[in-house]
């Protein structure tokens, strides 16, 4: 197994060097067929989402469109994997940040109900109470 960073993740959806990028989809094509097992850590989810929002002004939902096939590969191994998922619904249909969105879906997949916050977008998420100590 092996770990692969950001910038990996970058290339292959910007393009902005078509030499990186097919080198990431031809790693990529290996993944699909479980002939190359990668992991990545939440914070390379982080840092992708952060990056293509922020300094190529992609929209949320392209960014999800994008991410999506990454995280569905068969040999990709990530702890958690629906989390990411639920989360990016809820960073586009509740227009949240990626990072307030991902601790919503722990906390509903944990089954908690309450949440301590002063960040008024936790009371977007359908059955979570934010509550202020």
């Amino acid at each position: 197994m092996r770990f692969i960073d950001t910038n990996l993740l970058i290339r292959f959806f910007t393009k902005d060097d078509k030499e990186k990028a097919n080198k990431v989809l031809a790693l990529f094509k290996r993944v699909e067929k479980n002939e190359e097992i990668i992991t990545m850590s939440p914070l390379v989810i982080f840092e992708t989402i952060f990056t293509l929002e922020k300094s190529y002004g992609i929209p949320g939902q392209e960014i999800k469109n994008l991410l999506l096939p990454i995280l569905a590969l068969k040999g990709l191994h990530l702890a958690n994997r629906e989390i990411y998922e639920h989360a990016l619904d809820f960073y586009i249909e509740k227009n949240i940040s990626f990072a307030d969105a991902y601790n919503a879906a722990c906390v509903i997949k944990e089954g908690i109900k309450e949440i301590y916050s002063y960040d008024e977008d936790f009371d977007k998420i359908e059955g979570i109470k934010r509550v202020v100590p």
